[in-house]
């Protein structure tokens, strides 16, 4: 699958499901039970405190790369340096989010063909990111500031595909669409740690169906 075909993707599936944290005994269970609620793009996330080494990440996302295919597009989140972009280039993500708007990594991310997503907040962020060549701006944290902050930053800056991260639930989504939004990043409310600790994927493919059924209308 191509860049093209991934931006497609997004455009279409909107939910990016974060996963953090989680043992990689559990990431395929994890991801079939999320692939049967509908979620087809999914972020493993690099560690910043350097608990799990960037290489064990790399395999996690090669892990779950190489099971899915084309059927699930698989990518990575938390991503602070080009070794992380070149790594998950290496082990087959399509996709690069982080939480904040580096230069070298949007340029690396672009250079290697994929989907660059970085983290902004303001105006000057976001546009920035755009002009360095962002495919989309994730608009982080938006979970204190909201639909209302969506909307301003929007009108201006029409142009650029933002997607919601922080505090998104089944119960907003629907606002943020219908302010513009392009896609959501969901975590815990999706990767619900207790569900996973008791093998109960079942309800998890249930939270992800709930999602999905805002997203398709």
């Amino acid at each position: 699958m191509n860049k093209n075909d991934v931006i497609k993707l997004i455009d279409s599936e909107k939910i990016i499901v974060i996963v953090r944290g989680v043992d990689k005994k559990d990431l395929i269970p994890l991801a079939k039970s999320m692939y049967d609620g509908g979620i087809r793009l999914l972020e493993v996330t690099y560690s910043a405190n350097g608990s799990v080494t960037d290489e064990e990440t790399a395999d996690n996302i090669k892990l779950l790369a190489d099971y899915f295919g084309d059927k699930m597009v698989i990518g990575a989140g938390t991503v602070l340096t080009e070794k992380q972009v070149e790594l998950t280039y290496n082990a087959g993500g399509k996709f690069i989010i982080s939480p904040d708007t580096y230069d070298k990594v949007i340029k690396k991310s672009v250079e290697l063909g994929l989907v660059s997503m970085p983290g902004a907040l303001t105006p000057t962020e976001i546009q920035t990111a755009n002009r360095l060549g962002a495919d989309y701006v994730k608009l982080f944290p938006i979970t204190n500031l909201g639909v209302g902050y969506l909307k301003a930053v929007k009108a201006p800056l029409s142009h650029v595909k933002l997607l919601a991260v922080g505090g998104v639930d089944e119960n907003n989504m629907s606002d943020y669409l219908s302010a513009g939004i392009n896609g959501f990043g969901i975590g815990s409310n999706i990767v619900n740690k207790n569900l996973i600790k008791s093998g109960n994927f079942e309800k998890i493919t249930d939270l992800a169906r709930k999602f999905v059924k805002v997203v398709k209308g």
